[in-house]
């Protein structure tokens, strides 16, 4: 803060009109200074930065956004989020691979005996306890397709294709670090944490399944 020396009879100025000796009584008041003017009244400058911060928080939000809509599926993806399926060719005991959102997916026609196996299993020795039963679908006549075992083909370790009909239990063997599945495709031996995957999916007809 600045003073401005007055006559009046406030604090005493050693340099009064009359030299160094005038002990005249001044008073003072308290006189803004630049910086006390910026601090209270915002300048073009302040507008300025003001301004230049809001477009570019703007900006920054438009650029974003084409990079977010670029995330999202296309038309062509979205056609695939489900697929319909002709499975009557395929015969028992034989397996094909189908490819939906990206993945690959098993459709197995089982044997007797391996359905019989899958059933045989005790749950309370497994990693990821789950019957047969509750791994499969209904068709149309409201009873379970137990001959179709339809799976998806990525092992639940690190993600790697199991080969079918390998392995101890003559389902699913990874061979990138060992794991084994079952006739059901439960985890049974190695590292992987759960089960194989079922996809969502249904019977539209004793030969015909959607899967998604």
């Amino acid at each position: 803060m600045s003073f401005r020396c007055s006559p009046d009879t406030s604090p005493v100025c050693t340099a009064g009109p009359g030299g160094w000796g005038d002990k005249r009584h001044y008073s003072y008041e308290e006189s803004p200074t630049v910086a006390d003017i910026h601090a209270v009244e915002p300048t073009r400058r302040d507008f300025l930065y003001v301004a230049t911060g809001a477009f570019a928080a703007i900006g920054a939000g438009a650029a974003v956004w084409p990079l977010i809509d670029q995330m999202n599926p296309d038309a062509s993806v979205l056609a695939l989020a489900s697929i319909e399926l002709d499975i009557g060719a395929v015969p028992v005991g034989q397996e094909i691979t189908v490819k939906w959102r990206g993945k690959p997916v098993f459709v197995r026609h089982r044997t007797e005996a391996e359905v019989a196996a899958a059933d045989a299993v005790d749950i309370t020795e497994l990693k990821d306890p789950q019957t047969d039963d509750q791994r499969l679908m209904a068709g149309p006549d409201g009873k379970l397709e137990k001959q179709w075992l339809i799976l998806v083909g990525i092992c639940t370790h690190l993600g790697c294709v199991p080969l079918a009909y390998k392995g101890e239990y003559d389902g699913y063997f990874c061979p990138c670090h060992g794991s084994v599945y079952d006739t059901s495709g439960r985890i049974r031996k190695g590292p992987a944490p759960t089960n194989l995957e079922v996809p969502p999916y249904q019977f539209v007809s004793d030969t015909k399944i959607k899967i998604g």
